[in-house]
């Protein structure tokens, strides 16, 4: 090399630490509020499922879709140190092939498990204010339970699936998992985004914007003179909202950004640059998705006067398991409270 050659050389090294400083400092911010967020939908979440476990005298068919979306958010947990390692370390997955498969299982089940029990609680929400008295299979414990049992299978497989089919690689000296820079993936990414974006999102969300809209239309002509149809009102249109909210808010973002992400890497793969960012926001909504994990309570709150006892009596300091009653006195009281 000649001696012209040093300062350009110099200057891209310091070119290339500054932009790796930037990176860990992106990365650590990332780090920051991943742990954060996961860390209070995880206290959260516990908390939910102890009240549903010891503190409900008996379960209906609503409390049953409730439970199952504590269940679906607090698996996502063991994921949370692992990615907060990789983003710290630069987008470098230190942990092997099996995690990287036990990771992109877990993270399906949870961001999927929640918009389908999110559509389920919509579905039965409405069901249960505008066709209150009529008999619907939506309504029987039993049934939801079978349901469920069903989502979670579908669930099983699609992780199983996903697990399989999207390894970790390397690329330019560092392990990526389940990112668009993996290049021999370009394609299946750009296959699947759409499959989720449009089976795991729009439907779900569809879905949900009917029932809602159905269920708002049903409450303009609701007498609101009375107490019982007052707290009906309120408590309905307080789930309209936070439901909407949850998709609007934390599982929008993510779908936007990472269908533009693989467009990109397949039509655009040369700009680097551009790629780098929309992976930065990428991360970023898909933080703002846990946030979903930290609202699902809220709505617990509103869709069952058992919760808002339970979560009342803690704040109070008893913690103590009620007695239970007679199962058909117990479901009496329970079926009463979830259509009030």
């Amino acid at each position: 090399k000649t001696s012209g050659d040093k300062p350009a050389f110099k200057l891209n090294s310091l070119n290339a630490s500054l932009l790796h400083h930037s990176r860990e400092n992106q990365h650590f911010a990332l780090t920051f509020f991943l742990c954060l967020v996961f860390f209070i939908g995880f206290l959260l979440n516990m908390f939910s499922l102890w009240v549903f476990y010891c503190r409900f005298p008996c379960w209906t068919s609503g409390t049953t879709l409730q439970f199952h979306l504590a269940l679906s958010d607090a698996i996502a947990t063991p994921v949370t140190p692992m990615m907060a390692v990789y983003f710290a370390m630069g987008n470098d997955w230190p942990f092997g092939r099996f995690l990287c498969q036990v990771k992109i299982a877990l993270l399906s089940s949870h961001f999927y498990g929640s918009t389908i029990f999110l559509t389920l609680i919509s579905i039965h929400r409405y069901i249960t204010v505008v066709h209150f008295n009529k008999s619907c299979h939506f309504k029987r414990k039993a049934f939801v339970q079978k349901l469920c049992a069903c989502v979670w299978c579908l669930l099983a497989i699609q992780a199983l699936v996903y697990a399989i089919l999207l390894p970790p690689s390397k690329e330019k000296g560092s392990s990526q998992c389940l990112s668009i820079h993996q290049r021999n993936l370009t394609d299946f990414y750009f296959i699947i985004n759409f499959f989720l974006f449009i089976f795991g999102f729009l439907i779900p969300f569809s879905v949900s914007a009917v029932c809602y809209g159905r269920l708002a239309n049903t409450l303009t002509n609701l007498n609101s003179s009375t107490a019982k149809g007052l707290k009906v009102k309120l408590k309905s249109q307080r789930m309209i909202g936070v439901c909407l909210l949850i998709f609007g808010v934390c599982f929008l973002p993510l779908n936007i950004v990472r269908t533009l992400g693989v467009v990109l890497k397949k039509f655009f793969p040369e700009k680097c640059d551009v790629l780098q960012q929309i992976e930065t926001a990428y991360y970023t909504t898909w933080i703002l998705a846990g946030v979903n994990s930290c609202l699902d309570p809220v709505l617990y709150c509103f869709g069952s006067q058992n919760f808002r006892d339970a979560f009342q009596s803690f704040q109070a300091g008893k913690v103590d398991v009620p007695n239970r009653p007679n199962r058909s006195e117990s479901e009496m009281t329970a079926n009463q409270r979830e259509m009030d």
